[in-house]
């Protein structure tokens, strides 16, 4: 098992973003998360890809860097109750 990359699943994203020092720039989180890969509802994501995807230039906070995650992720990735139950 030599590869060096780790796997996270979305509900423990925090245990990763905790190992960061905040504020700290698109760039360098992207780069810091560039071996994390990320266990979605629907498959898997390279975390610092989706962090390289995303608008904020940097991140105050753990908060902050985890709600700009879910503004990347597709919807049906995060597997959240956003089923359209009983609509209309």
């Amino acid at each position: 098992m030599g590869d060096d990359t780790t796997s996270v699943k979305l509900s423990r994203i925090e245990s990763v973003f905790d190992d960061l020092e905040y504020p700290v720039t698109n760039e360098e989180a992207a780069r810091e998360f560039d071996d994390v890969t990320l266990l979605l509802a629907d498959g898997e994501r390279n975390l610092g890809a989706l962090i390289a995807d995303s608008d904020a230039e940097r991140f105050e906070s753990m908060d902050d860097l985890e709600s700009e995650l879910n503004n990347v992720l597709p919807r049906e990735a995060v597997g959240e109750p956003y089923q359209s139950e009983g609509e209309g």
